[in-house]
């Protein structure tokens, strides 16, 4: 498919999730190389492109585990944008929380390495635009406000 046949309407949806520890007051992220769509993509919120079969939040469930081991509540969807650097790119982000950890995270699929962070940390290690209402929504977590 040729996305510049489209002028308007279509989108590559991919569902992520800020994923929140409790306990530890601290949000997930991975480490990414040689992402073929986004090639200065380093580090993300862990997520991928749902599946027609599922549910949006299945899927992000679904793609959590595979790419970190970890078993998830999806709580809301608290935003959604196109990617300024892929226009085509529909980001879903749903606010989640860790169920206790019974595994061991570690990365997986497409993942190098994984990292638990302050969440106004990620802009230490994003090389890709933080869209300022995902900022305002993690220092609302990172304060206790949320």
């Amino acid at each position: 498919m040729n996305w510049k046949d489209f002028d308007k309407g279509v989108f590559l949806v991919n569902v992520v999730g800020v994923i929140y520890d409790p306990e530890k007051e601290k949000i997930l992220i991975g480490k990414r190389e040689g992402d073929e769509f986004l090639p200065d993509l380093s580090w993300s919120f862990p997520g991928g492109r749902p599946t027609y079969k599922h549910s949006l939040s299945t899927c992000l469930r679904m793609e959590v585990k595979k790419k970190t081991n970890l078993d998830i509540n999806v709580i809301d969807c608290f935003f959604t944008r196109a990617l300024p650097e892929r226009p085509e790119f529909l980001m879903v982000y749903y606010f989640c929380e860790v169920i206790e950890e019974s595994d061991k995270p570690k990365a997986g699929e497409k993942f190098k390495e994984i990292k638990w962070v302050k969440p106004t940390e990620v802009v230490k290690y994003f090389t890709t635009s933080v869209d300022p209402v995902v900022m305002s929504f993690l220092e609302a977590l990172e304060s206790g406000d949320i």
